[in-house]
């Protein structure tokens, strides 16, 4: 078999998949249907372990988006990964993650979701260290052990909810939220949640799964991986919104987006930007899910994924072209050498910024028009607007370090535009950043929102990101950015790099503390106190009883003799005591 047939085959299945759930979606929505099917796979003393499934409008339309650009990056990865000899290993570990999603998506059953999440997890580790070198191991590992905290958390769901004879949680939702045991579950849901969308203080393995191959990385931080955790929230909203914890949550999830706004900023790494913008818009996904509006989530998750795979496959490209070289420093003048993937960059960057009437524009707007209108204090507010102007500022000082700035890399001057495999499956995304905002708007919300707003409140994301972009153009230019250099912020720009220290603290602080803890346990406590009361203690006495014993054996006179004289000892000292 040729090593592009299962590129082929999978791409053809996927792409009819993805035609069969996108009128699937259009049937169930039109009719209000819910399709709930349920196998049970055994029974033991009152509980059921069952298969269950879940169509509605929500996993149908979502499981739409996940085939589409899946399909999108096999046909991409034909091309990128092309010099691969194992492709077929990777493809397959490919359509092993997209089915870890699927089982995930219909999944009403906290069984069936461990299933799928433990499956994301593990692929997910298996793709982050596919090129086998130290820091794709490091990442990997990073990547898994941060995960791993979300496993253990719905592990322990599983066990806590034994308590209501069934795994079911889809039944438990709306009638048992009051109940304190389902605040416990809610709680340990978000923790899973943060792990899987990399919240903070989870946040630095998002950048760090960069190891992985370019169209892993558009796969992952579009519609799989992090998404995983605020879909299980947004099938959790209706638990979330009586928690006590959903405050904290808010204000976890805002200062994320806020977090990775600015280290964007301080980046030149061009996947670990990208990267950056993902963990700024699951920060955006997350607080907004928070404040109960579970739609606005699900809508803003749906239009990111289109362009953010699509900017993941640009980039890709870019990288391709520059001979590997990933430092946005060296690039310069795209638009000259590689007119279409700088057409299809571009407007999905525009369409991360919101720009009017793309796709990510329909459902930010929305996002902070209703937060405009919400009951929130002005930190919120705060971080709600500035996170918004910095996805502006990221996004122009990456087109102007791409487009509009010069070559530095004259070097290697091998840009070219043959590539219509890799051009093909891009268009494809390109298509839905400019239409499906608009598409999901009728979707999704069968009533229309009614927002009433004062004229400058309705301007003020407007203003923001006017803002943003004058920054971004001020900052690209090399002679400003320079004031940035002084010794006086050294600390405050090196704080904003490291993205808080969170790598830092995740990798060196903690991983470091517990492996040297785990060294001392193991000499003092496994090599030391219990060798001696256990195994080698046991050892030496029996060592020194059978030297003893072994002299006896040997039947030495002396032995005898001391023996005689110390018994005539006793013998004399009873006598003297009697007397």
């Amino acid at each position: 078999m040729n090593k592009y047939s299962l590129c082929f085959i999978s791409f053809f299945f996927l792409f009819f998949f993805m035609l069969m759930n996108f009128f699937g979606g259009i049937y169930f929505i039109m009719n209000e249907m819910v399709l709930f099917m349920e196998w049970e796979i055994i029974s033991f003393n009152s509980m059921n372990l069952v298969m269950s499934i879940l169509l509605d409008s929500i996993s149908l339309i979502f499981m739409m988006f996940v085939f589409l650009i899946s399909s999108s990056v096999i046909m991409y990865s034909k091309s990128y990964m092309s010099s691969e000899l194992n492709l077929n290993r990777f493809i397959i570990l490919v359509l092993l993650f997209v089915f870890s999603m699927i089982l995930l998506i219909i999944s009403p059953n906290i069984i069936s979701i461990i299933l799928g999440w433990d499956g994301l997890g593990l692929v997910s580790y298996c793709l982050v260290i596919y090129y086998q070198n130290i820091k794709s191991y490091n990442a990997g590992m990073l990547t898994v052990l941060s995960n791993r905290i979300g496993d253990v958390m719905i592990l322990m769901v599983i066990a806590w909810m034994m308590n209501y004879g069934s795994w079911n949680y889809i039944f438990y939702l709306n009638f048992m939220s009051n109940d304190y045991m389902m605040q416990v579950i809610s709680v340990m849901i978000i923790l899973a949640g943060m792990t899987k969308s990399a919240q903070i203080p989870f946040s630095s393995w998002l950048p760090a799964a960069m190891a992985a191959p370019t169209p892993v990385s558009a796969l992952v931080h579009s519609s799989t991986l992090v998404t995983a955790g605020v879909y299980l929230l947004i099938r959790f909203n209706n638990l979330l919104i009586e928690t006590m914890f959903i405050k904290v949550f808010l204000l976890i999830s805002g200062l994320t987006m806020f977090m990775a706004g600015i280290s964007a900023n301080y980046e030149f790494d061009l996947k670990k930007i990208i990267a950056l913008s993902t963990l700024s818009q699951l920060g955006l996904m997350m607080s907004i899910l928070s404040m109960g509006y579970y739609e606005l989530a699900y809508f803003h998750l749906l239009t990111h994924a289109m362009f953010k795979a699509l900017l993941f496959m640009c980039g890709g490209k870019i990288i391709h072209l520059m001979n590997d070289n990933q430092d946005i420093r060296m690039m310069g003048g795209m638009s000259l050498y590689i007119p279409l993937t700088s057409l299809c960059l571009n407007i999905s960057n525009l369409a991360l910024c919101g720009i009017p009437f793309l796709a990510g524009f329909y459902s930010k707007d929305l996002i902070l028009e209703m937060v405009s209108m919400s009951n929130l204090n002005l930190m919120v507010f705060f971080l709600y607007y500035i996170s918004t102007g910095l996805t502006m500022f990221y996004t122009i000082r990456l087109l102007m370090y791409l487009m509009v700035n010069d070559y530095n890399l004259l070097v290697i001057y091998n840009l070219f535009e043959e590539d219509y495999i890799m051009l093909k499956s891009m268009y494809m995304l390109l298509f839905m950043s400019l239409i499906s905002g608009g598409l999901l708007m009728w979707l999704i919300f069968s009533y229309p929102f009614m927002i009433y707003l004062s004229t400058n409140m309705k301007m003020m994301v407007i203003y923001v990101s006017l803002m943003g972009m004058l920054m971004g153009v001020l900052v690209s230019n090399t002679k400003i950015y320079s004031l940035n250099k002084f010794m006086m912020t050294y600390s405050l720009s090196f704080f904003f790099t490291v993205m808080w220290f969170m790598p830092i603290l995740s990798t060196y602080g903690l991983n470091y503390y517990f492996l040297k803890f785990g060294q001392i346990l193991l000499k003092n406590v496994d090599m030391g106190w219990s060798e001696l009361y256990s195994g080698q203690g046991m050892y030496k006495i029996i060592k020194n009883y059978s030297l003893v014993n072994y002299m006896y054996q040997m039947n030495n006179f002396k032995i005898y003799l001391y023996s005689f004289i110390l018994w005539i000892m006793i013998y004399i000292f009873m006598i003297m005591l009697l007397l």
